[in-house]
């Protein structure tokens, strides 16, 4: 009998410690919305069945199952993502970056970007927060290189071969460059605004990512957060949304990153803090 009870718990152990990988690598991406889905669902699908009500029942179990085959398809993407770290043995850790580090960072990008309008040279800067970015960085081109000032003006120099597309970055690197992003369908946006203005927009809708654009055309930078954005930024907006980035807002990890993840899944908090016009 204790050998029965030793064995359950020691299986009991090994399934939560799957399901705890799974979840880290689940939370932040855009499988974690379907999971929502599922739960409601299921809920659904339970009340249903309890009540008797035999077409919602039989509605809602053909839908789950329809889910089964659809998952693999819509979310194959992060399934890879999820299969090939959970081989490697990853977890989604991070060093602590000092203040010396992060205002070194920011001095960098801060005078790369007012180079860039200054000599009106367009560019497209994507910073990852929790929501990582696999699907447009893997196809680009892989860089993975300390953030310089110089690498990023020398990215998007008129004739680089990557200065049509964006760069990628998150607190420790530039992850890719020449990177595509899916445009944003705002008929809202003037049209003077033009591809790359789309795409900032576009990325911010379907991710958590910070994007700054730099207009070729007027020689002014922009930032889209959470699909809105904000035009022609003063210098002082510029360095405080990047040091907001790098200073105060740290991606969580562990049971934390798992329990937030979940909260702000079923209870987001839809007021939106302003700061200077900036929607954080």
């Amino acid at each position: 009998m204790l050998w029965v009870n030793v064995r359950s718990l020691i299986d009991i152990a090994i399934v939560s410690f799957l399901i705890y990988r799974i979840l880290i690598l689940l939370v932040g991406t855009r499988a974690i919305q379907l999971i929502k889905g599922v739960v409601f669902l299921t809920i659904f699908a339970g009340i249903a069945s309890f009540f008797r009500f035999r077409l919602l029942s039989w509605f809602l179990g053909n839908s789950l199952l329809a889910l089964s085959f659809a998952v693999p398809i819509v979310f194959q993407p992060e399934l890879r993502k999820m299969l090939e770290e959970l081989g490697r043995g990853l977890l989604s850790t991070h060093h602590h970056m000092s203040d010396d580090e992060a205002d070194m960072k920011i001095r960098q990008i801060t005078a790369a970007l007012s180079y860039l309008k200054a000599h009106k040279i367009g560019a497209l800067l994507v910073f990852q927060q929790e929501e990582e970015l696999g699907e447009y960085t893997r196809t680009a081109i892989q860089l993975n290189a300390n953030i310089t000032e110089e690498l990023l003006i020398s990215i998007f120099w008129i004739n680089n071969p990557l200065h049509d597309g964006a760069v990628v970055l998150n607190r420790y690197s530039l992850i890719a460059g020449g990177c595509y992003l899916p445009l944003a369908d705002a008929p809202e946006i003037s049209r003077w605004y033009g591809t790359r203005h789309r795409a900032a927009l576009g990325v911010s809708q379907v991710s958590d990512a910070i994007v700054f654009v730099v207009s070729e055309e007027r020689g002014e930078i922009s930032l889209a957060v959470k699909g809105k954005l904000s035009k022609n930024l003063k210098d002082f907006q510029i360095e405080g949304v990047l040091r907001h980035y790098f200073k105060g807002g740290q991606v969580v990890t562990g049971w934390k990153r798992i329990v937030t993840s979940l909260k702000n899944m079923f209870w987001p908090d839809i007021t939106e803090k302003q700061n200077g016009g900036l929607v954080k």
